[in-house]
């Protein structure tokens, strides 16, 4: 009987039953594991009792509301299903839609022109189960209805309307095929940054690749990060999607730090250029260090912003107080939250993030939190300066990517989830469930599966709140780029749970209200004007693949992945809606590829779980690095050097594999910025966390150094001639 409930329960609560792997073999889910999903969901699965209490609130709530939470479709139409009391007779429905723009549309529809679906009891109620069609072509955008039978209550349902597809730019839609540089940008050496890459040098790239006829820029996920524990430097685990990382500014061009006498004098002394000197120089970034000697000389700006600006409430104090009026809440609390984290690591000596502080911290709404943002007032308004100084510099870099002639500019990535620790689960705690984590089950790239130590969102709690927090993270992001990348795109499909203290290995897919996020998706991007790249590598189901094209989103396609029997995939045979590359962040450089070291490495790691599966991995990639030369001599484009698959790897490789990515009928063409430069080392291996130096290895060159080899321009050069 329990196991039954267990079973109902999971499938109300869209736990899947199986899935195949990359295989291709099916694989079914325990009922262990679909009991334990459950549990981190927060139902009570202890008892026949509570598993039926649950079970008949989930179909309390889909069944008997009249009205769905969310209702979508693209284009000016619009129907949903109603569920209708059926104790006694319904004639009319009074409807009225409240468009965003503030005008009203309403109507009435009698109850027997709504076609009937299903009649039944769910709950011990009688219900009839009617088609209604909203008679008016919406526009599209963010509406809600509100609708009543008869004389009954007025329910509530949110309204998606979106254009067919994704935005395209019209570059493209005029056959073009775009092509870029992708770049993490914390890997950037420079001499003028201070350790890390900055907005500035990511200007500086700008203005180097924009005359060489690049559409665009790729970068890592620029999202805010951990201020009080800067060495938490993933990139994909974020302590807010919604914000910067502060540790991209670049100080020197603040207009404070010219202004300052205090930050020119600290900045002058012996002392502190050798410190910037010790961390430019250093193979791997040093966060704490970054930090340290960033946020030290930005509270003197700061102090100096508040002398010169805000007493005198000038034409910059105006700017930053309209930047954090429109942040609102959700800016003023993450503002707090860092500020809230330093204090605590400070006085305690705690670890970041909220799980770590007092208890009576830990609620945002909370009477000590309120009475700390009080009388630390000044250290939460530096948090919102620094998030204003971030805004400031990476919109500017994306001004002026398109001033420049760039067709997307600044090409983002937009990460699957953020950190338990984090300030998005801090203020948002319900939408998230902290028991379980996201992660993957076995793939090539991680064959004991992955746990990426991320909370999964809850999809009833997505639906109930009417995807208000989807929608705002995909504006949040999208307003600064031209493009941007969703991390582990089927996250809007399904997202493999990993109960908490258990292997990635037992986890289970969830399913989520696909339909309607991809909707919410094409409209923002439509009204953003922002690509959609969705990151589509691994176990991809056959929704996920028929739904992408459908909806005007684009494939990622990585060369080394893309095989036909055996042999790789033709430049005319890519997918023409697709980013196509020839490695990606995630995988070895090209040199680390065709040398072996990826696999030398995950071995040294003890990532192979057999001996067995180690030989395979390496006959396999004999094979493939025969079978690289013969695309490329399909193409005409072999190497002199090297010419057998047994000899070493030369930059001449590197080239012809470019330009058979650049003959691709992608769209989209990215070149790694390692590619260019020939290196070895990965700058993540998946699987791992402080094994390897994950999110810390720097460019093997300067950026002036870049800038100024004609060897790189003429590549590009050849890159573009070839795309165009």
């Amino acid at each position: 009987m329990q196991a039954e409930l267990i079973e109902r329960l999971a499938r109300l609560r869209g736990v899947g039953d199986a899935y195949h792997d990359y295989r291709g073999d099916l694989q079914y889910f325990s009922l262990a594991t679909k009991a334990a999903i459950l549990a981190a969901m927060g139902c009570d699965t202890s008892s026949a009792e509570g598993l039926g209490a649950e079970i008949a609130r989930l179909e309390g709530l889909r069944a008997l509301a009249l009205l769905p939470p969310v209702a979508a479709a693209r284009g000016p139409r619009i129907g949903f299903d109603l569920n209708l009391d059926d104790a006694g007779p319904r004639t009319a429905i009074a409807w009225v839609v409240r468009l965003e723009t503030g005008a009203t549309l309403q109507g009435r529809v009698n109850v027997h022109d709504c076609p009937e679906l299903w009649r039944g009891e769910v709950a011990g109620t009688r219900i009839v189960r009617r088609r209604f069609e909203l008679p008016v072509d919406l526009p599209p955008g963010l509406h809600a209805l509100e609708a009543r039978v008869d004389d009954g209550a007025v329910q509530h349902c949110a309204l998606v309307m979106s254009p067919a597809a994704c935005y395209e730019p019209p570059a493209i839609l005029a056959g073009g095929r775009l092509w870029g540089v992708a770049v993490q940008l914390y890997t950037v050496r420079s001499r003028l940054n201070w350790g890390i890459g900055d907005f500035d040098d990511l200007a500086r790239l700008v203005r180097w690749l924009a005359p060489l006829g690049a559409g665009f820029i790729g970068l890592n996920p620029l999202h805010a990060l951990t201020p009080a524990e800067p060495e938490r430097s993933s990139p994909y685990s974020a302590s807010n999607r919604h914000f910067l990382n502060v540790l991209y500014i670049a100080v020197a061009a603040v207009p404070e730090f010219a202004s300052s006498a205090r930050a020119q004098e600290r900045h002058a002394h012996p002392e502190f250029a050798a410190r910037l000197a010790s961390l430019r120089s250093a193979s791997l970034v040093d966060y704490g260090g970054v930090a340290a000697v960033k946020f030290a000389m930005l509270e003197l700006l700061h102090a100096e912003f508040r002398e010169a600006h805000l007493a005198r409430g000038d034409e910059r104090a105006r700017e930053f107080l309209a930047f954090v009026a429109a942040g609102g809440g959700k800016l003023a609390q993450h503002a707090l939250f860092d500020a809230l984290d330093r204090h605590f690591c400070r006085t305690a000596g705690t670890s970041s993030g909220w799980m770590n502080w007092p208890d009576a911290y830990r609620d945002p709404g909370g009477v000590a939190v309120a009475e700390f943002a009080k009388a630390h007032a000044t250290d939460v308004e530096f948090f919102l300066y620094l998030q204003w100084l971030a805004h400031a510099q990476l919109t500017s870099a994306q001004a002026l990517a398109r001033e420049l002639g760039m067709a997307l500019g600044l090409y983002g990535d937009y990460a699957v989830g953020a950190s338990a620790a984090g300030s998005e689960t801090w203020i948002d705690r319900e939408s998230f469930r902290l028991q379980a984590e996201i992660g993957a089950p076995p793939d090539p790239l991680a064959l004991k599966g992955q746990g990426w130590g991320i909370p999964p969102p809850d999809p009833i709690v997505m639906l109930t709140t009417r995807l208000n927090g989807f929608v705002k993270l995909l504006q949040d992001n999208m307003r600064y780029y031209g493009a941007l990348r969703l991390d582990h795109v089927m996250s809007l499909f399904r997202l493999w749970w990993v109960p908490a203290h258990t292997s990635p290995q037992g986890g289970a897919y969830v399913h989520y209200p696909f339909h309607e996020l991809l909707t919410v998706l094409t409209l923002e991007s439509a009204r953003n004007s922002c690509l959609v790249v969705g990151e589509d590598l691994g176990v991809v189901p056959d929704e996920m693949r028929a739904a992408m094209p459908e909806y005007g989103v684009y494939h990622y396609k990585v060369m080394l992945f893309e095989k036909q029997a055996g042999r790789f995939r033709k430049p005319q045979d890519f997918l023409r809606r697709a980013l196509a590359t020839v490695t990606t962040h995630d995988m070895p450089t090209l040199r680390g590829y065709w040398e072996g070291e990826d696999i030398a490495l995950r071995a040294r790691l003890n990532l192979y779980p057999s001996a067995d599966l180690l030989a395979a991995v390496e006959r396999e990639r004999d094979a493939d690095r025969v079978s690289l030369l013969a695309a490329l001599g399909d193409e005409r484009l072999s190497p002199q050097h090297p010419a057998t698959a047994a000899e070493a790897f030369t930059s001449e490789l590197a080239q012809a594999l470019h330009l058979y990515l650049a003959r691709s009928s992608a769209a989209l063409a990215a070149v790694q910025i390692e590619d260019l430069l020939g290196m070895a080392a990965p700058v993540n291996v998946p699987g791992t966390s402080h094994e390897y130096p994950n999110w810390q290895r720097k460019l093997s060159a300067d950026l002036e150094e870049i800038l100024a080899r004609p060897d790189l321009a003429a590549w590009l050069a050849e890159i573009d001639r070839a795309r165009r």
